[in-house]
């Protein structure tokens, strides 16, 4: 599948089979983690066969059940390690999707396990990501319109082709509790993206970044400076 099929399958999954990811997969997940590390600058690692970061009373009270294997969203303290943690960990995500395997993003409903991975100075662990062979392929979830979260996508003549095919691939990305607080505007080519306030919305922001420049395609628009 290419990468909008994977945006349109991949739904949060909670419960997982007792299935063992094969070695050419994890494989080619370390390879997509180490060469997201380099360029967003961050620490994620995945762990594998590691059942204790989801056996606790919030995990299960959130349905959470057979999670095994999982990734370590991390890096180094900043303003941006958050936006930066959720891009390119949608970016794995979107390939764990290819590759067969499902996943959950998963904020504060998990114990930390830091004898399974490493952290230099200075690193935060932010997020993880359940991944595994799912129990099922998760199911859609209620969703804004796409008139909740931009500007002027209703008007079907005047609105670019590409501007509403990244909202509705943006509209597709998960987002803590669902909230979906996210907001773009556009000027001609140039696209701007704000995060409203509440849990995890600053690597939400980094999710809907991913998806709406697959959706868009990144040579048919640029985002406006961070400081304008």
């Amino acid at each position: 599948m290419n990468l909008i099929e994977a945006i349109q399958r991949r739904h949060s999954v909670r419960q997982y089979l007792d299935r063992p990811i094969p070695e050419e997969i994890t494989l080619r997940l370390q390879a997509a983690i180490e060469a997201c590390n380099r360029v967003g600058n961050l620490h994620m690692q995945l762990v594998l066969e590691e059942p204790e970061a989801f056996s606790g009373i919030r995990a299960k009270a959130m349905k959470f059940k057979g999670v095994q294997n999982y990734i370590i969203v991390a890096g180094e303290k900043d303003d941006t390690l958050d936006e930066r943690c959720g891009y390119y960990g949608e970016k794995v995500v979107l390939l764990a999707q290819q590759l067969g395997l499902n996943t959950c993003w998963v904020g504060a409903t998990y114990k930390k396990q830091p004898e399974f991975y490493t952290l230099e100075p200075g690193e935060k662990v932010i997020i993880a990501i359940a991944i595994g062979y799912g129990a099922n392929q998760g199911k859609p979830r209620k969703s804004k319109s796409m008139c909740d979260v931009s500007d002027g996508t209703e008007v079907s003549l005047t609105v670019p082709d590409w501007y509403k095919r990244g909202v509705s691939a943006a509209m597709l990305a998960p987002t803590a509790l669902n909230q979906q607080r996210f907001h773009f505007e556009r000027i001609g080519n140039v696209v701007a993206l704000e995060a409203g306030k509440g849990p995890f919305t600053k690597v939400d922001l980094g999710i809907v970044r991913c998806h709406f420049e697959i959706g868009a395609g990144k040579d048919n628009f640029q985002w406006m400076p961070e400081d304008e």
